[in-house]
C-alpha cells in the first residue's frame, strides 16, 4: 500500500511554484518572501494594495477525537480542495488555513497536520519538520524572557520577585516528560539562584498564544509586554515589560509573524501559520492568517483543534471575540468507526458492523452540532469522513441520525479520491452559506469567572455543575483582585471526553467540572482554567514515531 509519505512525494514532481500559487490570489513577487521552490511568506503591511474580498469563513471541527482517528485536517484540506474547484467557474477563488505541527506529536505518536492520502499540503515534509523555523523563533522569544527573569533575579532583584514564584517555564518543541520539574540555579554561585523551574512544549507557550491572537507586530509587542511572568514578594505580578523583554522578544519573531504560503496536492493555496495546543491553549491557527486569507479569497476554509466542545469553543469565544471575526458555516466530521468507538467498541473490532455500538456512539456527534447550532447559532453540515470498513447500514444510521434532528450531512471520501470526494460536501457548504446565521457567544464578557466557565460546563460540555478546588478558588480571588476577571476563558480539559474524565466517551450526563486551578495569560488576553490531570509537556510513548524515521540516500523516508 502506497505510504502518505509517497503520495505527497509525488505530487510535489509536479506542484506548481510558490509564485505561480501567489498569483492566484492576486499577490506580486514583492508581497511575497520565497522560502525555496514551495514555501513563502506574505508581507501583509502590502495587502493593503489589494481589494478586500472580505471571504466567506468556514469552521471546521468534530467530535471527541479517538484512536480511531476522524481526518479533521484530511477533511478540511479536501474540502478547501473541492470549494475551489466548484468556485472556479465563477471566477471565484477558495483557501484554507491551517495550523503548523509541532515536532514533538510528529516524533511521537499522533503524526503530523498535513492531511492525508489525495488531500494533502505540500511539501509534507517540510511543512511537518522545521517548515520556516516559526515554532524556533516562538521558542527563542520564550526562552529569552526566561533568560532575562533569571538573570534579573541574580543581578540583584531590584523587582523584588520572589524565585519560588516564577510561574514562566522555559519550553522546546519536543515531547520530555523529564523535564516538566526541574531544579535550575544549581552548581557554582555564579550559576544562578537555585529555584524551582520546569519546562512546557512550545506549542503551550503563552508566547505561541499571543503570536496566534496579536493584530499586528505593534499589538504583538504590547501583548508580549503584558506577560505575567512571576509574582513579587508581596504577591503582586511581574510583567514581562517590567524586565524591558517584549522589544527583543518581537524582534525574533518579527519574520516568523508573517503567514506562511504553500498549496494542497490540488494546487489549492494554503495558509499554515501558528499552532496552540486545543486542549491546553486556544487551538487555532494564527488570527493574522485568517484575516489574510479572508482578504485574498472568496470562501477560507479553517479547522479549530479537537473536538468542538474546545477548539471550536475556543475559536468562537476566544479569537472569534478577539479578532472580531465569526464563521459563516461550521463543518462537524465524524467517522462511523470513531462513533462506533464511542460507543463502547474496542480499537481492535472497529473494522466490524456494529449498529448497536453506532447507535450509542452518535449522540456524541450529535451533541456537538446542537453545540453550534444552539449555542454558537451557526449553520452546520456534518461530513462523514468514509472509510472503506463502513457498512451500507452503518452509514445509513449516521445520515439518518443527522436528518432527523434537520442537519445537512455529506458523504466525504477526499483521502481516497481526492477533489471528486469532496463535491457532495462543498455543494451542502455553500447551500450553507446562504442560510441566516445569528453568532453569538457562549458567555459574556461582563459575567464573573464563574459564571463563564459554568456557562461553558453546561451548555457546551452538558455538565450538570462545576466543582471549584482550594487552590481554584486562590486563584480565582487574585484574578479578581488583579483585575484580570473580564478575560474570556480557555478551558484545559481532555479532548477525549465531553467531560473532564478521559474514560467518559459518549454523550455523558449528570457529571461535575472539577477545576483544579486557574492561571492568567494576561498578554493573550484569557484566563486558562485547567481541569483535571492536563500537562503542559507531553511524553514519548513506548515505541516513539521517531523510531521509524530516518535518511536514506539522502531522502527522509518513515515520516507516515
Amino acid at each position: 500500500m502506497i505510504t502518505d509519505e509517497q503520495i505527497a512525494k509525488k505530487a510535489l514532481t509536479h506542484a506548481a511554484s510558490i509564485g505561480q500559487i501567489a498569483q492566484k490570489l492576486g499577490l506580486t513577487d514583492d508581497m511575497i518572501e520565497h522560502y525555496g521552490r514551495y514555501k513563502a511568506k506574505i508581507d501583509t503591511n502590502k495587502l493593503c494594495h489589494l481589494p478586500n474580498k472580505n471571504g466567506k469563513l468556514v469552521l471546521v471541527t468534530a467530535i471527541n477525537p479517538t484512536p480511531a482517528g476522524e481526518g479533521k485536517t484530511t477533511t478540511s484540506i479536501g474540502l478547501a480542495d473541492a470549494l475551489a474547484h466548484r468556485l472556479a467557474k465563477d471566477d471565484k477563488t477558495a483557501m484554507m488555513v491551517l495550523r503548523e505541527p509541532s515536532l514533538g506529536p510528529v516524533f511521537g505518536v499522533k503524526g503530523g497536520a498535513t492531511g492525508g492520502g489525495q488531500a494533502q499540503v505540500i511539501p509534507m515534509e517540510s511543512i511537518n519538520l522545521h517548515f520556516t523555523g516559526d515554532f524556533h523563533a516562538i521558542s527563542s522569544a520564550n526562552n529569552l524572557l526566561s533568560a532575562m527573569i533569571d538573570n534579573h533575579i541574580y543581578q540583584g532583584n531590584e523587582l523584588g520577585i520572589n524565585p519560588k514564584k516564577v510561574v514562566w517555564k522555559r519550553v522546546l518543541d519536543m515531547n520530555d516528560r523529564q523535564l516538566r520539574h526541574v531544579l535550575s540555579g544549581i552548581g557554582k554561585p555564579t550559576d544562578g539562584v537555585i529555584r524551582p523551574d520546569g519546562f512546557d512544549i512550545a506549542v503551550a507557550s503563552e508566547v505561541m498564544a499571543v503570536f496566534c491572537l496579536a493584530s499586528d507586530l505593534d499589538d504583538l509587542k504590547k501583548r508580549l509586554g503584558e506577560m505575567v511572568v512571576a509574582y513579587r514578594f508581596d504577591n503582586t505580578p511581574v510583567f514581562a515589560k517590567d524586565l524591558h523583554a517584549h522589544g527583543a522578544m518581537t524582534a525574533l519573531l518579527k519574520d516568523a509573524f508573517y503567514p506562511n504560503l504553500v498549496q494542497s496536492m490540488a494546487q489549492t493555496p494554503a495558509l499554515i501559520h501558528g499552532g496552540p495546543f486545543a486542549n491546553i491553549a486556544h487551538g487555532c491557527n494564527s488570527l493574522v492568517a485568517t484575516k489574510t486569507a479572508m482578504h485574498l479569497a472568496d470562501v477560507v476554509v479553517t479547522e479549530a483543534g479537537f473536538g468542538a466542545d474546545l477548539g471550536a469553543e475556543k475559536f468562537c469565544n476566544i479569537k472569534c471575540r478577539i479578532g472580531d471575526i465569526s464563521p459563516d458555516v461550521c463543518v462537524v466530521v465524524a467517522t462511523v468507526r470513531a462513533l462506533k468507538y464511542n460507543g463502547g467498541m474496542v480499537k481492535a473490532d472497529l473494522a466490524d458492523e456494529n449498529l448497536n455500538a453506532l447507535s450509542d456512539g452518535l449522540p456524541n456527534l450529535l451533541k456537538h452540532v446542537h453545540t453550534m447550532q444552539q449555542v454558537f447559532g451557526l449553520p452546520v453540515v456534518v461530513a462523514i469522513n468514509r472509510f472503506i470498513t463502513d457498512s451500507d447500514d452503518e452509514l445509513a444510521m449516521v445520515l439518518s441520525a443527522c436528518e432527523q434532528v434537520g442537519v445537512d450531512v455529506a458523504l466525504c471520501d477526499v483521502w481516497e479520491q481526492g477533489v471528486a470526494g469532496g463535491l457532495a460536501l462543498a455543494d451542502k457548504v455553500l447551500q450553507a452559506m446562504d442560510k441566516p446565521k445569528s453568532f453569538t457567544f457562549s458567555y459574556d464578557e461582563s459575567d464573573t469567572i464563574e459564571q463563564k466557565i459554568t456557562k461553558i460546563a453546561q451548555n457546551v460540555y452538558g455538565a450538570k455543575g462545576v466543582q471549584f478546588g482550594a487552590d481554584a478558588l486562590r486563584d480565582i480571588k487574585r484574578l479578581y483582585k488583579f483585575g484580570f476577571d473580564k478575560l474570556p476563558i480557555c478551558m484545559a480539559k481532555t479532548q477525549y471526553s465531553l467531560s473532564d474524565n478521559p474514560k467518559l466517551l459518549g454523550c455523558p450526563s449528570d457529571f461535575d467540572i472539577t477545576v483544579r486551578e486557574l492561571v492568567v495569560a494576561h498578554g493573550a488576553g484569557f484566563i486558562v482554567v485547567i481541569c483535571g490531570d492536563i500537562m503542559r509537556m507531553p511524553g514519548l510513548p513506548k515505541s516513539p514515531s521517531a523510531q521509524a524515521i530516518d535518511v536514506i540516500d539522502g531522502q527522509i523516508v518513515g515520516l507516515f
